[in-house]
C-alpha cells in the first residue's frame, strides 16, 4: 500500500513518530512535511503549502494519514481533484481543545483561542477515520468537543461528536526501546530523578520542581538530571531550580547526542 503522511509540524516527537513509522512499516510511506515552528500558522496555513506540494508531485497514494496540526478540511478541498476517492485518517498526537494554554498567550487574553480546537473538530469530521494515541486522549477530546460546541449561540451540532466517536479508535505510539539497551549502565548510589520534557509551561515544571524542593528540604538523598529542549522563553522555575538544587543536579541542559541522552535514561 502507498501511504501519504502529512505532517505540518515536523520536529521533536512528531518527527520521530513519522520517521519511525516510515522506517518500520511494510508499506511505502511518503512524507510531506513543514518545519516544526510557528504552530499557530501551521494550523492556519500549513494545509495550503502541503496541498501545493502534493499537487505538484506525481504521487498517487492509496491512503492519506494527516496529523492534528493539519487543517484537513482545507487540504481536502484544495486537492479534491486528486483526493476525493482516497480514504483519509487523522492521527491525534495532541489536540487544541484540551491542551493547556499559557495564561499570557495573546489569543487567550483576547478570548479567541477556541478557533484552534475548532480546526481539530472540523478536521475530525472531514476524515474517514480518527485515531488517538490513548484512551484518555480520546475521551477528553470528546468531552472537550461538546464544551466547545456549547460555546456557540446556535446550530451547535452536538451530534457531530457522536459521529466523530463512531469512527474513532486508539492506536498507541510505536516505540523502539531496544536502541536504548545498548547504552544501559549499572548505576549505584543515590537514586536519580530525571526531567526529559520541553522546558515549557504546558509540561508543568512548577509542580515537578516544587516536589523536588520538598524532598531536598526533608534531606532525602537523590540526584537530578535535567534534559529536554529549551527555547527563548523559558519558565523562570528552571533558573530558580538550578540555583536551589545546585548540589543535587548532575546534568543540566539538552543532549544533542543520542548516546549521551540514552545513557542518562
Amino acid at each position: 500500500m502507498k501511504i501519504l503522511l502529512l505532517e505540518p509540524y515536523f520536529t521533536g516527537s512528531h518527527k520521530s513518530w513519522a520517521e519511525g513509522y516510515q522506517s518500520n512499516s511494510s508499506h511505502e510511506i511518503k512524507i510531506i512535511s513543514l518545519p516544526g515552528q510557528f504552530w499557530k500558522w501551521r494550523m492556519h496555513g500549513g494545509a495550503i503549502s502541503i496541498a501545493k506540494e502534493f499537487l505538484q508531485s506525481d504521487y498517487h497514494p492509496d491512503l492519506i494519514i494527516a496529523t492534528d496540526m493539519l487543517d484537513v478540511t482545507s487540504f481536502l478541498s484544495l486537492t479534491r481533484s486528486r483526493t476525493a476517492d482516497i480514504p483519509t485518517v487523522l492521527y491525534f498526537h495532541e489536540n487544541q481543545i484540551t491542551y493547556p494554554w499559557s495564561s499570557t498567550d495573546r489569543d487567550v487574553l483576547e478570548k479567541r483561542d477556541v478557533h484552534y480546537g475548532f480546526i481539530n473538530l472540523s478536521s475530525a469530521l472531514a476524515a474517514d477515520h480518527v485515531l488517538f494515541n490513548s484512551k484518555y486522549h480520546l475521551n477528553s477530546f470528546m468531552s472537550g468537543g461538546k464544551k466547545i460546541l456549547k460555546h456557540f449561540p446556535d446550530y451547535q451540532e452536538l451530534d457531530t461528536i457522536d459521529e466523530i466517536q463512531s469512527k474513532s479508535q486508539i492506536l498507541y505510539l510505536g516505540m523502539d526501546l531496544l536502541q536504548f539497551d545498548v547504552y544501559k549502565e549499572e548505576k549505584k548510589g543515590e537514586p536519580v530523578i530525571l526531567w526529559n520534557h520541553r522546558w515549557e509551561y504546558d509540561k508543568n515544571p512548577e509542580s515537578f520542581f516544587h516536589l523536588l524542593y520538598r524532598l531536598h528540604d526533608e534531606d532525602y538523598a537523590f540526584q537530578i538530571v535535567i534534559l529536554g529542549e529549551s527555547f527563548q522563553s523559558t519558565p523562570n522555575i528552571f533558573d530558580e531550580a538550578k540555583d536551589r538544587l545546585k548540589d543535587k543536579i548532575i546534568h543540566y541542559g539538552y543532549c544533542n547526542d543520542f548516546k549521551e541522552y540514552a545513557r542518562w535514561l
